[in-house]
């Protein structure tokens, strides 16, 4: 029974993502690139990871956080009047997303390489947080509404309560709702 929560927990998250990549088609998202597209890398690495550490059903939300990006990056491909212009700070989060993946990628402990895989997420997740409180109407809270559903699900079948089991699900738990906040509390000039 457990596994199809997250199922539909997992579904729902992924059902989400759809509905931003459709508001990103239509113009109305303008998603940060290096946010999404280090979202995509390092959830899919984060996936591979708790599956080597032998986390089964709950890495099904971490795999739909990485694969919905990818969904995203692709239809903002498609129309690119819905890009964010990027300017150097999204550049400085990347930069250091990408460290923190090469650390966590060169690290052979799956607590440790799970910690730095967070620190990546959290990194990339900076520009979009930043973008959603000063600009919130380029944002859409579906997706980030999913990931929490996604995220939540995961707990309902943690048998062993470890680190590599709970902190990557526990991490996009609350980085979701940072990054829904905004969006939900749309103001004219934005929060900063």
């Amino acid at each position: 029974m457990l596994p199809y929560i997250v199922l539909v927990g997992s579904s729902i998250g992924l059902f989400g993502m759809l509905y931003y990549a459709k508001d990103t088609l239509l113009g109305g998202t303008r998603p940060n690139m290096v946010s999404w597209s280090m979202w995509c890398i390092a959830d899919l690495i984060g996936t591979a990871a708790s599956l080597a550490a032998g986390v089964t059903w709950a890495a099904l939300p971490t795999f739909v956080a990485g694969f919905g990006p990818l969904i995203v990056i692709m239809a903002s491909v498609a129309n690119k009047r819905a890009r964010w212009k990027l300017e150097r700070l999204d550049y400085l989060c990347g930069s250091l997303s990408v460290l923190a993946l090469v650390l966590w990628v060169v690290t052979s402990i799956p607590s440790v390489a799970i910690a730095f895989a967070i620190a990546t997420d959290a990194f990339a997740s900076m520009p979009t947080i930043i973008k959603g409180l000063r600009h919130p109407e380029t944002e859409s809270s579906s997706a980030y509404f999913g990931g929490v559903v996604s995220a939540l699900s995961a707990f309902t079948v943690i048998t062993v309560w470890t680190f590599p089991e709970y902190a990557f699900p526990a991490y996009l738990v609350a980085i979701n709702i940072v990054l829904m906040l905004p969006p939900l509390l749309k103001k004219k000039h934005g929060f900063l």
